[in-house]
């Protein structure tokens, strides 16, 4: 491919990416078939920036997210400012975002490994339905991934151009700052520059200039990880200064007490739950499967040749792993915390379409012992997501376990013969036809576009509708509790008082008497967002319903939201 052909199609790619994330603005996120978007979560990560666009103050209650996402919450400020308050404008970050990210990543990719891998690269991406789903919806895991695909388009830059690392390690604080779970990204960064200062004897560098030997190939990459290093130092030292050292307090809250203490546990049963609910739990990467059989086989093929591969390929390698790894720890339980593997997936799948060889060496005798326990779990995470598709619609946690029995048993049968074949062999090569590679990038574009358009026949546009009418029944600046009134806020001037479970005005949630109404769901159940609400209804025994509006957010799509006056006037 000329690099004419290559700015064509990149050009057509970005043109794709704009109409998936631009069209139909204001439609319901999917419910029919759900990825996890939680459609009133847009009002409430939104509520800082809303509040210095309307009020002139980022914090007029107890629920202050700006010291969770900063970066998000500034940026949704600029969208307010300059185009208005709405949920056309609350979605217009992260829509510009996504399609920035499928940019930088082809971009990135063809820097690898060329220009057709770039092309590759960009249209999983631009296509990509759940990470389309993400990048249409204002909240922040879209933007985060942004982020991290701009730090590793800058890492990969930096091969040629040193002083770019220095652009990476600050686009990966942003994307910490914009969402604390990318610690596992900077994590992977920091670990990918220190590792360049340990000398790799032998091979060469797939990257370097034709004729450089492999002492300068150190060379050049060891300033390529100080200006890395230098980065992310100085970026984390300005924001450190300027934003958290200054509000610690309400930073440590939120980010510490709210979001680690009151996540799931961390003893060793629930860890081994996490383990092996990872790959079955949600839809994602049973939707992408090509894509994920893809990332592990260039995953251990670069694993194999580690010390031959070049620095934005370990960089990509470790952001799968050591992501992998955060979600294995930490938390697994919602679906939104698996869309950054989507990008790396879109690369990992790119390369190994453009380049149509995989070659697995067999490693040291130590390092495959302790191999041997990841080949069975990539074996594990291969299988899993195919086993679910006997399950789709039934998660509850005995059909999970026999999801789970069955794909071990797979695990086992693929671990077993693939340990066999490396027994036997010193390397194995697997090749995919050229003709093959097109098909199959056209088939998975294929299979992103049909669940778009799945999606764009039957939307609704339930929950825009409800705003409006929200606006319309109550005046400018009334105030109004419960979370559900933070996600009907962006289309109206109402004043949303958010009620956490055990943060954001929890505390006074039944004292309230200055607040008139609550909102909150009616179907599928009354307090449907969580126990809080039916505390504040159970102290206002004389409550009445006087408004209801149809909602889309359960899988029924038939769910309905009520105002609901806590005083009942006589």
């Amino acid at each position: 491919m000329t690099n004419r052909e290559f700015r064509a199609a990149l050009a057509a790619i970005l043109l794709l990416a704009a109409l998936l994330r631009g069209l139909f603005p204001t439609a319901d996120p999917p419910w029919r078939s759900t990825v996890g978007v939680v459609w009133h979560d847009e009002g409430a990560w939104t509520h800082n920036a809303r509040n210095k666009a309307l009020y002139g103050a980022w914090v007029q209650d107890q629920w202050n997210p700006v010291y969770v996402a900063p970066v998000f919450t500034g940026l949704e400020y600029a969208s307010f400012e300059l185009f208005g308050v709405g949920l056309r404008q609350a979605r217009l970050v992260t829509e510009a975002a996504g399609v920035l990210s499928v940019l930088l990543l082809a971009l990135g990719v063809r820097r690898v490994s060329g220009n057709a891998a770039g092309v590759y690269a960009g249209a999983l991406a631009a296509s990509s339905y759940v990470y389309v789903t993400y990048d249409r919806a204002a909240t922040m895991e879209g933007l985060m991934a942004a982020f991290i695909v701009a730090s590793w388009f800058c890492s990969a830059r930096a091969e040629r151009e040193p002083r770019w690392g220095a652009a990476a390690g600050v686009m990966a604080a942003l994307a910490f700052f914009t969402k604390a779970a990318a610690a596992f990204y900077v994590g992977a960064l920091g670990l990918a520059a220190i590792m360049e200062f340990i000398p790799r004897e032998g091979g060469s560098h797939t990257s370097s200039p034709e004729g450089e030997t492999v002492a300068s190939a150190f060379r050049r990459n060891r300033v390529v990880a100080l200006w890395t290093l230098a980065g992310l130092a100085a970026a984390f030292a300005v924001i450190g200064a300027l934003f958290v050292l200054p509000h610690w307090r309400d930073y440590q809250f939120y980010n510490w007490q709210i979001s680690v203490t009151r996540k799931p546990s961390y003893d060793l049963a629930s860890l081994a739950q996490r383990v092996t609910w990872f790959p079955v739990l949600h839809d994602t990467l049973s939707r992408a499967w090509p894509e994920l059989f893809l990332t592990l086989l260039g995953a251990w093929q670069i694993a194999s040749r580690w010390r031959q591969s070049t620095h934005a390929e370990r960089l990509l390698l470790l952001w799968v792993a050591l992501g992998s790894l955060e979600l294995l720890v930490h938390d697994d339980g919602n679906e939104r915390r698996y869309v950054f593997l989507l990008p790396a997936m879109a690369a990992f799948a790119a390369l190994a379409l453009a380049r149509r060889v995989f070659e697995f060496r067999k490693p040291a005798t130590l390092v495959g012992w302790l191999a041997v326990p990841l080949v069975f779990y990539c074996c594990y995470v291969a299988a899993a997501p195919l086993v679910r598709l006997l399950y789709l619609h039934d998660v509850h946690e005995h059909v999970l376990r026999s999801t789970v029995r069955l794909s071990a048993a797979a695990a086992l049968i693929g671990g077993a013969l693939t340990l066999f074949v490396l027994r036997r062999k010193s390397s194995v090569q697997l090749f995919i036809v050229p003709a093959g590679a097109v098909l199959a990038l056209i088939g998975l574009v294929s299979w992103d576009l049909y669940q778009f358009a799945g999606w764009a026949h039957g939307r609704t546009y339930k929950n825009y509708e409800a705003m409006v009418a929200l606006g319309a029944a109550l005046p400018p600046g009334t105030p109004v509790q419960g979370k559900l009134a933070n996600g009907m806020a962006l289309e109206n001037r109402i004043r949303p008082i958010f009620i956490g479970h055990g943060f954001g005005n929890y505390a006074d949630r039944k004292e309230r008497d200055d607040v008139r109404y609550i909102l909150t769901y009616t179907d599928p159940k009354i307090g449907y967002e969580g126990s809080q609400i039916e505390d504040v209804l159970a102290a206002y025994p004389g409550w009445r319903i006087i408004m209801m509006f149809p909602v889309a957010e359960s899988p029924s799509g038939h769910d309905t939201a009520a105002l609901i006056e806590k005083r009942a006037r006589h």
